[in-house]
């Protein structure tokens, strides 16, 4: 029994050290799966960006061809290479949720605070509306603001970026009002503290992961919605390289047997909205301390 005591004991002498190590390798995994997807998007968003407008144009020689080495996501009907029209759309789609993503985030995190430290009027005014929103189907809602602003580019960003800020409201006010509890912010208020002071150094630095976190993930929602806006006629124009407009392209040619013109587009665009989100949720374990410590 001596022996075995002695045995459990260095055992647990030589495990202690490693939990840390443990530890930190999951963030480290946390940090450079980040890197690696955050670079993968950039690079596929900066090859859609540097394809000039001459590599998608009309070529009625090579209409309707399957994929082949030469076109490796095959040509649609006007003889324009798939695979280059999909990451020019891509690239376009991109832009577009980056744009109404940073938008929408701004309006939910200033809603969120003015919620959080206004009076209980504007606090039942502010979480009515938020349950407006999101009572509303946001493809509903999108087609109608889009419609009212006459289509197009300027209609499909105000849109989108007036559905998606919703639930990023609801968490930011969350947290301010558990901040507003703290010991430490008591104590500034008592040493004569402004509350604008209070949420500049004190609350802001908190909310700033929460923002982060929640405008990555809102990209993946907005990239849906402008491919599938696009692909109902209400959003960019036909002419525009979106990859909604490729697959609403596709549908008429899809009982003819020519797959490749929807397929290869939606798996590119599945595949950048999983970049996207898992971006993100790696970024949410790098930032929160919980999660880094798993």
């Amino acid at each position: 029994m001596k022996k075995l005591r002695q045995w459990l004991f260095h055992w647990q002498q030589w495990k202690t050290p490693l939990l840390p190590m443990k530890r930190l390798n999951v963030r480290t995994k946390a940090f450079a799966l980040t890197v690696i997807l955050f670079s993968l998007i950039v690079t596929i968003y900066g090859v859609g960006i540097l394809i000039p407008q001459k590599a998608v144009a009309t070529d009625f020689a090579h209409a309707k061809q399957p994929p082949s080495w030469q076109h490796l996501f095959g040509t649609d009907n006007l003889g324009r290479d798939i695979l280059v029209r999909t990451l020019k759309g891509m690239s376009v789609s991109v832009t577009i949720g980056i744009v109404a993503s940073c938008i929408s985030a701004v309006i939910g995190i200033l809603i969120g605070i003015a919620a959080a430290v206004g009076s209980r009027f504007w606090d039942s005014v502010i979480n009515w509306l938020i349950d407006l929103i999101m009572g509303i189907p946001h493809t509903v809602f999108i087609i109608l603001i889009s419609f009212a602003l006459g289509r197009g580019l300027k209609g499909l960003l105000a849109g989108i970026a007036a559905t998606h800020w919703a639930s990023l409201a609801r968490l930011i006010r969350g947290e301010v009002l558990q901040l507003r509890n703290q010991h430490y912010i008591t104590v500034s208020r008592r040493l004569g503290k402004s509350g604008s002071w209070i949420l500049i150094h004190h609350m802001l630095p908190h909310l700033v992961p929460q923002f982060l976190v929640g405008l990555i993930l809102m990209f993946p929602h907005a990239i849906l919605h402008e491919a599938s806006i696009s692909f109902l006629g209400y959003g960019l124009p036909p002419e525009q390289p979106a990859v909604g407009i490729i697959l609403a392209e596709s549908m008429t040619y899809l009982s003819a047997g020519m797959w490749w013109m929807a397929v290869f587009p939606g798996l590119v665009l599945v595949l950048i909205v999983w970049l996207i989100d898992q971006l993100g949720e790696n970024l949410r374990r790098v930032i929160d301390p919980f999660h880094a410590q798993e």
